[in-house]
């Protein structure tokens, strides 16, 4: 039988991040004790980012747009999926351009649930897409807030171009509780470290690590990368030492990303692939109400792969903040006086964004293909003076990865927005498409004409009386420098 396994590797962070000494700082008057573990710099999402956001963005990372159409399954994996009822791997097909042909499915409820997608995807052995995206969230003052980011990594799986072969794999299910968030609840209740460690990580990971390695015909002497993501600092290290591990543990992420919940495991596999050589053999293990330990080996396609952004990327593209209350209002922590122009409503009519579906959601302009004019959105007729050919001789063709620049732009501080200013002008494509949008994670370094941009899937507008967000595509500046 071929080998199948994973074929590529992508990943986003968002690019807000602040020090944890920053959240210390503020919580000085009434846990002092938090200055002892501020250390290094957090992740956190923009207003307008979520799971769905962050997992279009890795998943672009990892498949390039015109490599998209042989994807026969989306797993979606998250505990912060913004919907109860609604499939959120649909809106990331829809995003991704991906035929409406494909499998999809939202798996969740479990900090496995990364672990748990790969798990199905790679027994499956069809050409599919895994993404895990998270971000998690804590009480102010708490230990979680400082340990705590956001990201999200993706996978793609086949039988061609494969870089890392599946060797084996083995789980474990158990009800074993180390925390837990109730449906209606917006915060996780966590039991006692030391019961989670000794009884948890220490007798449930071994057994189940041991079972994998024999499922693959692997020694634990042959493994080069262990690859364990945990919310307890030292769990990695504690069941490396009770199997007698003493090879590389890989980088838990925690300086300049922390830990993004059922993301974390790919994103530490993700980063691990980056640095990988041929033969290495990897150990992926995710926790959380049981046990799934995957053995995969890297093969040589590593050295040949095409590489996007990826971890070391995402982490290098930042924008610093040292307000620690931007980050609470980002999250809901906070109840901010946005004055009446917030009382606006942002109902979306769901018939209006069915029908424009194939333009908004992957972002797909038309090119008249009488005179060539590219517009966007697509109008009945042509716009250039002299052509007005109908819209049934247009063709589509997609802004997503198309080069772009600021034309014009303004910075508005008297219209509400979450994240003020709210940038908006014209950007001009290479392509001749031309149109007013968003510009968002501008930094302090701000922008000017001629800046050079690039497209982001964000969240537009928030229906908060009805809970229903409304997503489409934004402009990012391509490199963001300073301080907000």
């Amino acid at each position: 039988m071929a080998d199948y396994g994973i074929t590529a590797y992508g990943a986003y962070i968002p690019r807000l991040r602040i020090d944890r000494a920053a959240i210390a700082a503020a919580h000085g008057w009434m846990a002092p004790s938090l200055k002892s573990a501020a250390k290094g710099s957090r992740s956190f999402c923009c207003w307008d980012e979520d799971a769905i956001t962050m997992a279009v963005e890795a998943a672009r990372d990892c498949v390039p747009e015109a490599d998209r159409g042989s994807i026969e399954t989306l797993l979606l994996a998250s505990t912060t999926l913004p919907y109860a009822d609604l499939q959120s791997g649909a809106i990331v097909a829809g995003a991704l351009g991906l035929c409406d042909g494909i499998a999809s499915a939202d798996i969740a409820h479990s900090q496995r649930a990364g672990t748990s997608a790969l798990l199905l995807g790679l027994r499956g052995r069809q050409r599919a897409l895994v993404v895990a995206s998270d971000q998690p969230n804590a009480k102010a003052a708490s230990v979680q807030e400082l340990s705590y980011g956001a990201g999200a990594a993706a996978l793609s799986l086949g039988h061609e171009g494969v870089i890392a072969t599946f060797l084996g794999a083995s789980t474990t299910t158990t009800t074993f509780v180390d925390h837990f968030r109730a449906a209606e609840s917006k915060y996780d209740y966590f039991w006692e470290e030391r019961w989670i460690r000794d009884e948890g990580y220490a007798k449930l990971v071994p057994p189940t690590l041991k079972s994998a390695l024999e499922n693959a015909g692997v020694s634990l002497g042959e493994i080069n990368h262990f690859v364990m993501a945990s919310m307890q600092r030292g769990a990695a290290e504690a069941v490396a030492k009770k199997v007698g591990f003493a090879g590389s543990i890989s980088n838990v992420l925690d300086n300049e990303c922390g830990y993004a919940g059922a993301a974390h495991p790919l994103l530490m596999l993700a980063h691990t692939l980056e640095q990988a050589k041929a033969g290495d053999i990897i150990l992926l293990i995710g926790f959380g109400q049981g046990v799934d330990a995957i053995v995969l080996r890297v093969t040589p396609a590593i050295e040949t792969l095409r590489r996007g952004q990826g971890v070391s990327g995402a982490l290098a593209d930042k924008v610093q903040t040292d307000s620690y209350l931007r980050m609470l209002s980002y999250y809901g922590g906070i109840d901010v006086e946005w004055g009446m122009r917030a009382e606006k409503s942002g109902k979306t009519a769901l018939t209006e964004q069915y029908r424009s579906a194939d333009q908004t959601a992957a972002f797909a302009a038309g090119r008249c293909q009488s005179c060539g004019t590219i517009q966007f959105p697509q109008l009945q007729y042509c716009v250039k003076p002299g052509c007005h050919k109908p819209s049934s001789q247009f063709e589509p063709v997609s802004l997503v990865d198309a080069p772009c620049q600021v034309l014009t732009f303004t910075a508005d501080w008297l219209t509400y927005h979450p994240a003020p200013p709210l940038y908006v002008g014209f950007v001009q494509y290479e392509n001749g498409a031309r149109l007013l949008m968003e510009i968002v994670d501008v930094g302090a370094s701000g922008i000017d004409v001629g800046s050079r941009l690039r497209n982001v899937f964000r969240v537009k507008e928030i229906d908060r009386p009805r809970g229903y967000k409304r997503y489409f595509w934004k402009a990012t500046p391509i490199s963001v420098t300073g301080v907000q």
